[in-house]
């Protein structure tokens, strides 16, 4: 592909990014499996067009005046070193597979960008993020929101759960290091190492074999700080494809049951390959509102040990990852994910045992999904305390180099500026009174 093939491409996929509900790495595979023409250089550079301008928006929105993808993308170009208005301009060429010339307002825009971009512009901008969250945002970081945002739009890095039932991390950053793949151990889960350099992992014999799983050191820790043990009966609410349904499998050495349920069947239909890969044997698949769901659930009141619900959330912590997602998200939006939260709290805490744990998480770095919610409960359910994260650390973290509790109690919050994990938010209740709530005559489904 010639440079403007390349940048009509990345135009064409903003677009499509801009009109869709699908993750913006899906439509991107999609549309290059529909032009097996373009080679790995093609891929890889309109794929960084599209995720810079994803990252930046804010910026480049501001530079150029507009929103517009091919505005967008003049920003982009104009963003690199030494960049010249009119060699930019050239690429828009009317060509065939090129973008169409410049029009007036755009050869306007292409020429005050410079000046933009020196003019001192509102927080929201310098961050990339929307300007309604400005002071969501500032309330949850303070001083340090200029930092955080700046983590956040940054490119994820690969981790690995090594799986305790097949291997051990020191065998396969062994055997990972023989395929020429370095790995560091995880700065915090004892399962974690990260790879050295971005690569695809899907097709290794290591993660076909089940030894090993690709997830976030964060969302590890979540699974890590649920405290599970052999024999117990866990309840993983809102379960998806189960990634911590298989973490709290291996903890619980393949011993008791865990309960994975999700309102979308679809989202489950992964698991079971995955349960099948990694070994794992205790684990029951339900997709709530089946009958076999709602049976499950009723047999499970006042019995689990642990319930774990992992939230439908805005997923500003995964930013780094989805960077699409926080220009998708509204604050109509934002209020629908916080009812549900809500309702999905009031209606499983009667699954817990008397001295069982709830275990709330999200992917969220927001204080209206993370901190308000739990207090909103806790003002409902006074059976319910909080333990503090750090007590939990130490009840799971045994092995004398443990590392350092990396948050203040009593909840445990992730950032990537903080601890190079994505936005994780996870507080641990405990049922203090006996089990004498009944469940409601609907089974809650996630929102």
């Amino acid at each position: 592909m010639i440079p403007g093939a390349r940048i009509q491409a990345a135009i064409e996929l903003l677009d499509q990014i801009a009109d869709a509900a699908a993750p913006a790495d899906h439509l991107v595979a999609g549309f290059f499996r529909g032009r097996r023409y373009a080679g790995s250089k093609d891929r890889r550079s309109v794929t960084e067009t599209v995720y810079d301008v994803l990252r930046r928006k804010g910026e480049y929105a501001w530079w150029a005046d507009g929103t517009d993808s091919r505005r967008l993308v003049l920003a982009h170009l104009m963003a690199k070193d030494n960049a010249n208005a009119g060699d930019i301009a050239t690429l828009f060429s009317g060509e065939k597979f090129c973008p169409a010339s410049l029009d007036d307002g755009e050869h306007a825009a292409l020429a005050q960008m410079p000046l933009a971009a020196a003019k001192a512009a509102p927080a929201w901008v310098r961050g990339n993020y929307p300007e309604w969250l400005a002071a969501s945002l500032v309330r949850r970081f303070g001083s340090e929101l200029e930092g955080e945002m700046a983590a956040l739009q940054g490119r994820a890095e690969v981790d690995l759960r090594v799986n305790i039932l097949k291997s051990t991390p020191a065998k396969v950053a062994a055997e990972l290091k023989g395929h020429d793949i370095g790995t560091v151990p995880g700065a915090f889960a004892p399962t974690a190492l990260r790879l050295d350099s971005h690569r695809t992992m899907s097709k290794h014999a290591l993660y076909l074999s089940g030894a090993i799983e690709i997830q976030d050191e964060g969302s590890q820790l979540v699974a890590l700080l649920c405290a599970v043990g052999p024999g117990q009966q866990v309840v993983d609410y809102c379960a998806g494809a189960g990634g911590k349904s298989l973490a709290l499998a291996a903890q619980m050495e393949n011993k008791g049951q865990i309960f994975a349920f999700d309102s979308e069947p679809r989202r489950l239909e992964p698991l079971r390959t995955r349960l099948q890969r990694a070994g794992v044997r205790n684990v029951q698949v339900h997709a709530l509102g089946d009958r076999s769901a709602v049976a499950a659930l009723s047999g499970l009141t006042g019995k689990a040990d642990r319930v774990l619900l992992d939230v439908p959330c805005s997923g500003s912590g995964a930013w780094r990852r989805n960077p699409e997602s926080k220009w998708r998200l509204s604050e109509e939006q934002l209020l629908r994910y916080g009812a549900a939260q809500g309702r999905i709290l009031r209606s499983t805490a009667p699954l817990v045992r008397a001295g069982g744990r709830l275990i709330y998480a999200t992917c969220s770095i927001l204080m209206e999904e993370n901190e308000d919610q739990i207090e909103g409960f806790l003002a409902e359910q006074p059976a319910f305390s909080v333990l503090p994260i750090s007590r939990v650390w130490d009840e799971v973290m045994t092995s004398p180099d443990r590392p350092t509790c990396p948050c203040d109690d009593p909840y445990l919050r992730l950032t990537p500026a903080r601890h190079g994990t994505d936005g994780f938010f996870v507080a641990v209740l405990e049922r203090r009174a006996a089990a004498s709530d009944t469940m409601p005559d609907e089974v809650m489904i996630k929102a």
